[in-house]
């Protein structure tokens, strides 16, 4: 076994912190220049494709957090698309997934109510239709029953009238029946 003399170590440890160095260096400018050119031709800019473009790992964005930072800032703006169309920012499209995530609560909600109604429509219907409830015209039936109710009191006063006529009229007619008879007993 050899035996290495410390200033042997030292340089050879100085020689691969440099080396290491230089590296990060190389990668670190790779990625500022696939983030630079990402963000001038309007490609998607997110850690992985980024890592994929710069021939790094995903990892090297997270022990360099300024680059994570850069990455993030220019993922939040608007891509450069100079007379493609309109401009898709990552806030428009959380805002249009907000409002559609709210329409289909609200679009849920009614739902939920028309099933709901709907449920009672049905539930009515089979009750009518097996015998066990009451009839649909039930107010056109106690409207009847009302007005029956007062042609029977109106017809009961009519009776005690024309009894009460009837009667005069007995009377009436006893008293000329007796006169006659009285008048032919004198005679």
């Amino acid at each position: 076994m050899t035996t290495s003399s410390p200033e042997t170590v030292d340089a050879r440890t100085t020689s691969l912190a440099e080396g290491r160095r230089a590296d990060s260096a190389r990668r670190r400018q790779r990625v500022l220049k696939a983030l630079n050119e990402a963000a001038a031709s309007g490609e998607e800019i997110s850690v992985s494709a980024i890592a994929r473009r710069a021939g790094v790992d995903r990892t090297f964005f997270y022990r360099h957090r300024d680059l994570l930072e850069q990455l993030h800032a220019l993922e939040a703006q608007p891509p450069n698309t100079a007379g493609v169309g309109p401009t898709v920012s990552r806030a428009s499209l959380q805002a249009d997934l907000a409002n559609a995530q709210a329409r289909c609560t609200r679009l849920a909600g009614r739902v939920h109510q028309l099933e709901k109604r709907l449920s009672e429509i049905l539930g009515e219907q089979a009750w009518r239709e097996s015998g066990l409830g009451a009839p649909d015209d039930i107010e056109q039936l106690k409207a009847r029953i009302t007005t029956l109710e007062q042609q029977v009191v109106d017809m009961r006063l009519r009776k005690e009238e024309l009894t009460d006529e009837l009667d005069a009229a007995r009377a009436a007619n006893r008293e000329l029946i007796a006169r006659v008879n009285s008048s032919n007993g004198h005679r």
